[in-house]
């Protein structure tokens, strides 16, 4: 770790930002040193994505200055960034699906040979040594388009760590790995940290922020809250500061009432994804899927909504069998889905809030082929205000909104079909702890109304503080099934990483 008397790296002196009258963000300053892992929190909508894309080039402050090595310098585009040293990866993937693992990791700055070609051995053994130092499974030849949400991350981390970076901005790189792929990326961090990179580490998970971070800087609607050293900061204070007051239940779950079966699955398989599993889900009830990254969760959620085909099983709904053959005939049935990937699952980006949020239900606003705009503007405030979404009207389109109320504008979208059986697939992956808790509290008082949730989450806190029950995956098979009792983080990872049979 650097001397703290050094000359920071990256400082930020009174940076103010305003879009439309708003501030995005309002006389930030705090200063960045070279060798530390510097991490940056805030709800979503307090201005971290804002101050990412002033420090890369990507818009300028309305005021304020950025000093690097204390010299003033105007960084105007990525391109200035880069020759800064300034490099940032972001929590959405960005890839060129048609090319090689190694050709995305050197995308317009391929090594070049003495007669200026492309050097292709020197790509792929520098491709190589990169992916060997983040433990991947895949190899440099490997096309990206075979490649899942997790394995995208690490190679968006891969490609962060070929530049000469002085500052990398890593924004939420865990939130799609497995915790033996999250072990890995914290020791290249600190290999990063020990060469004397600057690090900021934007993360809604605050473990990681404890276990890696040395500073801390927290903001709060556009405003600099708080910087300070990360051992002097608990969670508990660390989330007073985001949100400026106590959350004292990050799990607000109410006690509901749980009735008959609504869903039973028996024996459903998909060959080479997934085998032979069997559960019910019952009325009233919120059921957890854990287990580690490509263990067939979400496999098996797509199968149930008929996104993909089931090639043996049995599926029932209220005691009558459901071939789920497309999403519109599950929902028909009242099933619903939330996807994993809201961004191009879940929305249509550049369409309105009210467009997104009436999407499932236009046969309903459209008596005579006509849509009726009142009716569809009613809907969307309803569920803007039923859900806290924030937005300047139903009008905004969603693509502006923070993470954290676009992934409130898929939960709306299905609400708004009414459904029996609601199947959440990460619905708080990437959100704040705040918006997060708003989630909780949706999720519970759904499960108390008799709605039936089915709740895949990588985050164990999430599965164990909102479930009745546990079912546990691993390689495709269901491998335990636990009580809200019996649930325990220690044997939910137990189960999961096959380490002994749960009794």
């Amino acid at each position: 770790m650097s001397d703290p008397t050094t000359q920071p790296l990256l400082e930020l002196r009174a940076i103010t930002k305003s879009y439309g009258g708003v501030h995005a963000l309002a006389d930030v300053s705090f200063a960045i040193r070279a060798g530390t892992v510097h991490a940056l929190v805030g709800e979503n909508g307090a201005g971290k994505s804002t101050l990412v894309k002033i420090i890369t080039g990507v818009v300028e402050p309305d005021e304020g200055e950025v000093l690097i090595d204390g010299e003033p310098v105007w960084i105007g585009d990525a391109q200035t960034a880069h020759k800064l040293g300034i490099v940032a990866m972001y929590q959405e993937p960005t890839v060129f699906p048609d090319l090689s693992v190694a050709e995305n990791v050197f995308a317009g700055r391929h090594p070049r040979s003495r007669m200026r070609t492309v050097d292709w051995g020197a790509m792929q053994s520098e491709a190589k040594r990169i992916l060997r130092e983040l433990g991947v499974d895949f190899g440099p030849d490997t096309p990206v388009r075979g490649l899942g949400v997790a394995d995208r991350q690490l190679l968006e981390i891969a490609k962060a760590l070929s530049t000469n970076a002085r500052l990398l901005i890593m924004d939420e790189p865990t939130a799609a790995l497995s915790p033996n792929e999250v072990d890995n990326l914290f020791v290249t961090v600190r290999k990063l940290r020990d060469r004397g990179v600057a690090v900021i580490y934007i993360s809604h998970r605050l473990e990681e922020v404890g276990e890696l971070a040395d500073t801390v800087t927290v903001l709060r609607d556009g405003r600099h809250i708080d910087t300070r050293p990360a051992r002097e900061l608990s969670h508990g204070e660390i989330i007073r500061l985001m949100v400026g007051r106590s959350l004292d239940a990050l799990f607000p779950k109410e006690d509901a009432e749980i009735g008959d079966v609504v869903l039973s699955a028996k024996g459903l398989t998909r060959r080479g994804i997934f085998a032979d599993v069997s559960f019910e889900l019952r009325r009233g009830e919120i059921v957890g899927l854990a287990g580690f990254v490509g263990a067939g969760r979400t496999e098996v959620a797509m199968s149930i909504f008929g996104v993909d085909p089931l090639d043996a099983g049995r599926l029932e709904i209220l005691g009558r069998p459901f071939r789920p053959r497309s999403p519109r005939a599950a929902l028909h049935r009242g099933l619903a889905y939330l996807p994993e990937d809201r961004l191009h699952q879940g929305l249509v980006q550049p369409m309105s809030v009210s467009d997104n949020l009436s999407m499932a239900v236009l046969p309903g606003l459209t008596p005579g082929g006509f849509l009726r705009p009142r009716r569809e503007r009613a809907l969307a405030r309803r569920f803007m205000e039923q859900l806290r979404i924030k937005a300047r009207s139903p009008a905004q389109v969603v693509r502006s909104l923070s993470g954290g109320n676009q992934q409130k504008v898929v939960l709306g979208k299905w609400l708004a079909a009414e459904p029996r059986i609601l199947i959440l697939d990460e619905p708080t992956h990437g959100v704040d702890v705040g918006t997060k808790a708003d989630v909780h509290r949706t999720i519970s008082h759904l499960a108390t109304q008799g709605l039936t949730i089915l709740l895949i989450s990588s985050e164990l806190p999430e599965i164990l503080g909102m479930s009745d029950r546990v079912l546990v995956m691993r390689e495709g098979r269901l491998v335990a099934e636990l009580s809200r009792d019996e649930a325990t983080q220690e044997r939910v990872i137990q189960a999961a990483a096959g380490v002994e049979a749960v009794a």
